[in-house]
């Protein structure tokens, strides 16, 4: 699998959930936290192409996947395959 890219923030439990799920799959990922590197709502929308309102935003490669939710539901049917 490409490298997972999570943007998230301090305190965010989604996020640390992300993480988590990374490690027990052990994906190669990385982990921006949106606050320490200073992105902007308005920088994040860009990168993810639409309105965001929550973290985490996660992309696999160049592949915007969503939120927790649709990352688990992602990497639930990668297992099914």
């Amino acid at each position: 699998m490409k490298r997972v890219t999570i943007f998230g923030k301090p305190g965010c439990g989604f996020c640390q959930r992300a993480k988590q799920l990374c490690e027990i799959k052990e994906f190669d990922y990385r982990y921006i936290d949106i606050f320490e590197e200073g992105i902007s709502q308005a920088d994040l929308e860009k990168t993810v192409g639409k309105k965001v309102e929550t973290v985490p935003q996660i992309f696999i490669g160049q592949e915007y996947i969503g939120g927790f939710t649709e990352f688990d539901k992602h990497v639930a049917e990668l297992s099914l395959s």
